[in-house]
């Protein structure tokens, strides 16, 4: 019972550490939106404007007031739901991200579902069979793909599949997606582009997490037992090494928010992603915001996540 209770108390206190980065990255985002150059009231009337027009529309906005009180004000509205309306748009921000952000959920949950068994599947087989030629072979494709940028990786998925083979459409927007054919035409070049990008790191995690648990004593007991090498990794040494996994599926999933922005821009994907890069062109600093932030939580909470089921796997991470 008091176990239980400690380890509830660490999980608590972990949740606790996550709100409050969480505070202190939404003021990092609001300051660093506030550095962007150019002045969005003059961004949004012309070059035309005259300066008192500017001065009314920086009144109306607000952008008058010290940037520490529109940081409370804006943490506020973000504390209930209000994300503020968009200075370009005139409409709710929250309006404005509903239908993008399920396009972006629905692209990492396709990615996610191909990319992890894929990689957990290579990642245990390389560390079953370590100096194999299939060991050799992962290895090298894992270092390959970890050594190109993700729009280079685009890029060449371009130039294969819609460029030299003809097989796919270079960009997904305004694909009809009315058919299964349709929409896995629409979803397979940003899902090929996020599962090569996003299986490399974690296939290379996962081999370092089973190889470790492996050269551990009672796993070579188990070997010295007489047991099957297939028995000794996922009987004795996979569920031992479910901690370190987890968090090598957080974190492989964790570049899903730096590489759907390259991908949605590419592939001209309408996403979060795309609606981000955007409003940084118009200066729009509530929906510029609201897309880091977003970004920002699903980061956090793939971490946090991973942590709690590392801490609840592992008892030596509950002392």
């Amino acid at each position: 019972m008091l176990r239980s209770a400690t380890t509830w108390l660490l999980v608590g206190q972990r949740l606790g550490i996550a709100a409050i980065t969480l505070v202190i990255v939404s003021f990092a985002v609001f300051f660093a939106t506030e550095l962007l150059p150019g002045d969005v009231a003059e961004i949004l009337l012309g070059q035309s404007a005259t300066p008192e027009a500017v001065a009314g529309l920086r009144t109306a906005m607000g952008l008058d007031e010290p940037a520490f009180t529109r940081f409370l004000s804006w943490l506020a509205g973000l504390a209930q739901g209000d994300l503020g309306m968009s200075y370009a748009n005139n409409m709710a921000v929250a309006d404005l991200l509903a239908g993008r952000l399920a396009n972006t959920l629905r692209l990492a949950g396709i990615v996610t579902l191909v990319c992890v068994p894929l990689a957990l599947t290579l990642g245990i087989a390389a560390a079953m069979w370590r100096g194999s030629l299939l060991d050799r072979a992962v290895s090298m494709l894992t270092i390959s793909v970890i050594s190109v940028p993700e729009f280079m990786v685009a890029t060449l998925a371009v130039l294969i599949f819609a460029v030299w083979l003809d097989w796919l459409p270079a960009l997904s927007y305004g694909v009809n997606v009315d058919s299964l054919g349709a929409m896995l035409r629409a979803y397979a070049m940003p899902v090929i582009t996020l599962t090569f990008v996003v299986s490399a790191q974690m296939i290379r995690m996962t081999r370092a997490a089973v190889i470790e648990t492996i050269n551990t004593p009672y796993v070579e007991m188990a070997l010295l037992k007489g047991a099957s090498r297939r028995r000794m990794v996922l009987r004795h040494a996979l569920p031992n090494a479910l901690g370190p996994i987890a968090n090598a599926v957080a974190l492989s999933l964790s570049y899903l928010v730096g590489g759907v922005i390259i991908v949605e821009t590419v592939f001209n994907y309408p996403g979060v992603a795309k609606l981000m890069v955007d409003a940084v062109a118009t200066r729009d600093l509530p929906l510029i915001q609201s897309c880091a932030m977003i970004f920002c939580i699903s980061y956090l909470l793939l971490i946090t996540l991973a942590d709690v089921i590392a801490m609840l796997s592992n008892p030596r991470l509950r002392r």
